[in-house]
């Protein structure tokens, strides 16, 4: 199916989370015939608007990353080009060693470029052991390696626990040492593959960045919450003659002669020339385990991590919190949350909705952690408001606290994850009409998410340079916030 196709071919898209949606969204623009089935009873996955003490928030993912084009490109496409937002303020603190600290600048996601963009947060025997990089001999990242792993050998574990880990966990809700540079810090990776020193390395990604002159925010919201975009997505889908079919779950993916599909779906029985499946790894591999059960065994072996994000509002008069839109936390401080977020102060539009409502958000979990997600509500905001009294001193009474939980919701990159996402691809390339997408091939946040879909689509037409690409190299996603 290319760009110019025409035709009515009809296409089957499993899964409204961001992906499927921008997975349908590109195919009607190419003239398909596309129906979306999701078994939940709404679409947008990890993206949720909601609400609390009046205010709209988002539940889920709060903000995408701007320096990539898809996400920010669709809001406009679907409609939300005028309530795109920048944060109202891009400061943030790390709260370590018994300290709300200024986050340091001059990072590619925790590695400095020279010892003394780390001064403040690291101890002086942390900042004299990076400063031995430029001594030690090459260490060689081969075919891929933990970033945890590669960053301590060459700068210490310090480096690792206090910085690259909160800043990590704050994206894949990981643990640095097990997850793959290659994969989650495409650009540290290539940049180290070709460097003795890691802190140079760092210095040449920071003056390409530099010389390339990006301007503007590096993360956008939506006034309103990110969680608008896919129903602005789906309504788009909609309008132009697709059908999105929620409460809908998917019992059966075969293939039909000579080149079809048949898809059962809520007792429905699609009939489709392809099929786009975007799902998370568990259900696609139950999808897939009848026609390719080599892709289904790859799927089977991607591991999530499951997470909560307790969100608070607070009456704003005698409440004082410390400057900025929040701060990260590192595990190795032993607190219970792993990042806060000061909404209201980040994000204009939610000042604006209620000028007497101040919102914060924490976030809760990270991988192999499964004890404090198993406590109920009311436990996960005390352990919340504990921390952030230790933290900023808010002892404040909520008017109102909500908890989310999201349940395997962010996929792991352990080592090897871009050869399994390769082996998953090649065979899937086997079948005519099939392409897949989502987290956890190419990236988490919201723009790869979308890259992957556009990959898919292509593929279908028979043009699989987007599918190599992202194979080849990963999108890498920031933290932008608490949960993200």
């Amino acid at each position: 199916m290319s760009a110019t196709d025409t035709d009515t071919r009809h296409v089957v898209v499993i899964g409204a989370g961001i992906a499927g949606l921008a997975a349908a969204h590109r195919l009607l623009g190419r003239g398909a015939r596309v129906t979306v089935v999701e078994a939940s009873d709404r679409v947008g996955g990890k993206l949720l608007p909601g609400e609390i003490a009046g205010v709209r928030v988002d539940l889920g993912a709060e903000s995408m990353l701007a320096r990539r084009p898809e996400a920010v490109d669709l809001a406009r496409e679907v409609g939300l080009g005028d309530r795109l937002r920048p944060p109202a303020t891009a400061t943030a603190s790390i709260w370590t060693r018994g300290a709300l600290r200024p986050m340091p600048k001059g990072h590619v996601m925790g590695v400095p470029g020279t010892a003394a963009a780390l001064a403040g947060v690291l101890s002086d025997e942390g900042l004299a052991r990076i400063e031995r990089d430029a001594e030690l001999p090459r260490t060689e990242v081969g075919d891929d390696v933990a970033v945890g792993e590669y960053v301590a050998a060459r700068l210490g574990r310090e480096v690792v626990d206090r910085l690259v880990e909160p800043l990590l966990g704050g994206v894949y809700a990981g643990d640095a040492y097990r997850i793959s540079m290659r994969s989650a810090v495409p650009q540290l990776y290539q940049a180290a593959r070709s460097h003795d020193s890691l802190t140079e390395a760092v210095r040449e990604i920071q003056a390409k960045a530099a010389a390339n002159g990006q301007t503007g925010p590096v993360f956008m919201g939506v006034e309103g919450g990110v969680g608008r975009l896919p129903l602005a997505v789906a309504r788009s889908v909609t309008d132009r003659g697709g059908e999105i079919l929620t409460g809908t779950p998917v019992t059966e993916l075969r293939r039909t002669a000579p080149t079809g599909w048949r898809v059962v779906a809520g007792g429905r029985v699609l009939h489709a020339d392809a099929v786009v499946v975007a799902v998370p790894a568990p259900a696609a591999a139950a999808l897939l385990g009848a026609e390719s059960p080599a892709a289904a065994a790859g799927l089977r072996t991607v591991e999530y991590a499951s997470m909560a994000l307790v969100t608070l509002a607070y009456r704003r008069s005698g409440v004082r919190l410390p400057e900025g839109s929040g701060f990260l936390v590192p595990p190795v401080d032993g607190r219970t949350i792993k990042a806060s977020t000061f909404a209201s102060r980040k994000w204009g539009w939610i000042a604006d909705e209620d000028p007497d409502v101040l919102v914060l958000r924490t976030s809760v979990g990270r991988y192999g952690e499964t004890e404090i997600l198993e406590r109920d509500d009311a436990h996960l905001v005390d352990v919340s408001r504990h921390d952030l009294r230790e933290a900023t001193g808010l002892d404040a009474e909520p008017v109102e606290t909500r908890v989310t939980r999201w349940d395997d919701g962010l996929p792991q990159y352990p080592v090897g994850h871009h050869a399994r996402v390769a082996r998953i691809r090649e065979e899937v390339a086997e079948l005519p009409g099939l392409a897949v997408c989502g987290a956890q091939y190419d990236g988490v946040g919201i723009p790869a998410c979308i890259a992957s879909a556009y990959a898919a689509v292509d593929q279908l037409g028979g043009d699989v340079r987007g599918v190599q690409e992202l194979t080849a190299n990963p999108v890498q996603s920031l933290h932008g916030g608490a949960g993200e």
